[in-house]
């Protein structure tokens, strides 16, 4: 027998630490390989670690609700190595970011950083962490603009005298911690935004015959005998099917920029930007070029009701070669999406909107348009090579029962 360090581990590609939702096994619990330790939440999905060997759980070094750091030591087994878990830690070996033998301790609260941020008597930072006032909100009314209790009980009491600015009741921001999903968004996007060069182009579909083809083929669904509102077809599937049966055609948009070479791949993995409590994440549809309109239909249905369930598995996530990003559902008319490293394109869809427009004998009638905004990296995508992509897409929606037939 000997003692295993259990460590965070790497979920995701993503992933650089997780919060430790709850443990599944207690202290002096036996353990088998495959048992599930714990409950993880990365940046994307909340997951189950399994046991790589077996033992007893001798000690839990992390409690429930911690956030921990890629590969630190959450707690120790008493057991024997499998081989299964050398393979493991071995590959993990690659990914960990730090490694340390006890928990990481824990964050003060926005209250206490705040009082060890300002100058406040003992008594003032008392009664601001009993009340949970944010001290660096307040102007100290005591020697050397100290702040004292008075400053904190003048706060709560709406006087103006301690407040920074000149309102009786000053409003304190409130303090939301990033969450793993928040910050794996805004290191990414950053990264995006600053490291590829976008350019994006834009047009409008005649979204007349997808509406009328739709209604038509609900009304379809509807009469059949096991019709059921899961089948539901909506603008957004069309759009999802014309993009993937596009990006056969134009594989310059369905691509990748490693640095060295450009990747493009001949299926299409189309990732579907869902929004969640906490941000957004892009399930995939593997191999979306060969799927049906239902078949397309059903696998968004199940991937978005997984991700807001936040039930997605790793694989289901990753891989993605280009993305639709659609806000229609809000009443957004039009917008530019920011790219989705590594890939080479992400395509921004508006809601249908009824307007005036002129036909092609000059007559002004009502119409219905819809907004696709095309955003592109510039390292692997030119502008006549995006055009061509954007214009099939509108093809495919402006006919489309061309998307009811492989």
């Amino acid at each position: 027998m000997s003692s295993i360090p259990i460590e965070m581990p790497k979920l995701s590609d993503t992933m650089t630490e997780g919060t430790l939702l709850r443990w599944l096994k207690g202290e002096g619990d036996k353990v088998e390989v495959g048992d599930v330790l714990a409950e993880i939440e990365t940046d994307k999905a909340v997951m189950e670690m399994e046991a790589f060997d077996e033992g007893v759980l001798e000690k839990i070094l992390v409690p429930d609700g911690a956030k921990v750091p890629v590969g630190v030591q959450i707690a120790q087994l008493s057991g024997r190595v499998s081989a299964a878990s050398r393979v493991a830690r071995s590959a993990a070996a690659f990914h960990t970011l730090t490694t340390t033998s006890s928990p990481p301790a824990a964050s003060p609260s926005p209250s206490s950083r705040s009082c060890m941020r300002v100058k406040a008597s003992p008594l003032a930072k008392k009664i601001a962490a009993e009340l949970k006032v944010d001290l660096s909100q307040l102007r100290g009314t005591g020697p050397g603009g100290r702040i004292v209790s008075r400053d904190v009980k003048a706060i709560l009491a709406g006087s103006g005298s301690s407040a920074v600015s000149s309102s009786s009741h000053p409003v304190l921001p409130r303090r939301i911690e990033l969450s793993g999903m928040r910050r794996s968004i805004a290191s990414r996007l950053l990264e995006s935004k600053t490291q590829i060069p976008h350019f994006y182009l834009q047009l409008e579909v005649d979204a007349t015959p997808l509406t009328r083809l739709r209604k038509q083929l609900s009304e379809d669904v509807q009469a059949t005998s096991n019709a059921n509102n899961n089948q539901k077809i909506t603008v957004n599937d069309f759009v999802l099917l014309a993009v993937a049966r596009a990006a056969t055609s134009y594989p310059k948009i369905n691509a990748t920029f490693t640095g060295d070479v450009i990747l493009q791949y001949e299926t299409v993995h189309l990732a579907i930007a869902v929004a969640v409590e906490d941000g957004v994440v892009t399930p995939v549809i593997r191999n979306a070029q060969n799927l049906s309109l239902r078949e397309i239909s059903l696998a968004v249905r199940d991937l978005a009701t997984r991700a807001r369930g936040k039930k997605l598995r790793p694989e289901e996530y990753q891989g993605g070669t280009i993305t639709v990003s659609n806000l229609g559902v809000y009443g957004i008319e039009s917008f530019s999406a920011i790219i989705n490293p590594p890939q080479a394109a992400i395509l921004a869809v508006g809601a249908i909107v009824s307007k005036p427009v002129v036909t092609s004998e000059g007559q002004i009638i009502a119409g219905q348009r819809m907004s696709l905004s095309l955003s592109c990296d510039h390292r692997i995508i030119d502008g006549a090579a995006a055009a061509e992509f954007l214009t099939a897409s509108r093809k495919f929606l402006e006919i489309p029962e061309s998307l009811l037939f492989f």
